[in-house]
């Protein structure tokens, strides 16, 4: 080996043995102060843990409040409204009940968001009428088997045209028994029949509106609510969503106005 390789070799392991030397003696200078440092880095990460603790413990019964009075939909506005705080922390504190409870969150058009918390009573009331509303088959027309008459006394002709008239008048009658009505598929029972109360529950809504149930929950609460279920309804009445009674109520022409 020459002698200008072993002279190599030293410069380059003194290039590496000084940033190594001053390191050692740096941390051992300095160990107090950086223990005493991580010490207190990792206290007041656990002292700011357990105040968001505390203070998720005294929000806990304001959101569980929220989530029954809106059937599991809640949004951070609701939430810092009910709760008087920033909307900044009710959505951290809303992002992390999702990740404990496995919430869904869906983005609206004006870029809020709604969490859905889903419960047992809520679960529940979804698939009760979670089926969807089938359409009645359409009647067809089945002629009648020919009648035969018996024989008559000859007429005179006033009395035979009347009797033209009586079997075109009762033909009519009978075509309109066998042709199906014209209503709407999913609704047989007229709206002062189904309104016993005043109201109609979300099933019987759904039903009438021919549509699933889950998907009357989830547009109940939008502000265009009574719009569209006015253009599905048959009768074109527009509904409404009472928190209180849970219920659906028809709005007249002057509540629309």
């Amino acid at each position: 080996m020459s002698e200008k390789t072993l002279e190599g070799g030293g410069k380059a392991f003194l290039v590496l043995l000084l940033p190594i030397s001053f390191l050692i003696i740096f941390l051992v200078t300095t160990w107090k102060f950086l223990l005493a440092l991580i010490f207190l880095l990792t206290g007041f990460n656990l002292w700011q843990w357990r105040q968001w603790q505390n203070w998720c413990g005294q929000v806990n019964p304001i959101f569980n409040r929220l989530v029954l009075d809106n059937q599991g939909k809640v949004t951070p506005m609701d939430l810092a409204i009910k709760g008087n705080f920033s909307g900044t922390v009710a959505k951290r504190y809303l992002d992390t009940k999702a990740s404990e409870f496995g919430a869904s969150i869906q983005n609206l058009e004006d870029g809020n968001l709604v969490y859905y918390f889903i419960n047992a009573t809520i679960l529940g009331s979804i698939l009760e009428s979670s089926e969807p509303v089938k359409e009645l088959p359409a009647k067809s027309f089945v002629p009648t088997e020919p009648v035969l008459l018996a024989p008559t006394l000859p007429q005179t002709q006033p009395e035979a045209e009347a009797a033209e008239v009586e079997v075109e008048e009762l033909a009519v009658e009978t075509e309109a028994e066998l042709l199906p009505p014209v209503t709407h598929a999913a609704v047989t029972v007229p709206l002062e029949k189904q309104l016993v109360f005043g109201s109609l529950i979300q099933s019987e809504l759904a039903k009438r509106l021919n549509v699933y149930s889950s998907t009357v929950y989830k547009r109940r609460n939008d502000p265009d609510f009574p719009e569209w279920s006015r253009s599905r309804d048959p009768d074109g009445i527009a509904w409404s969503f009472s928190r209180r009674n849970k219920e659906f109520f028809p709005l007249d022409e002057e509540d629309k106005s």
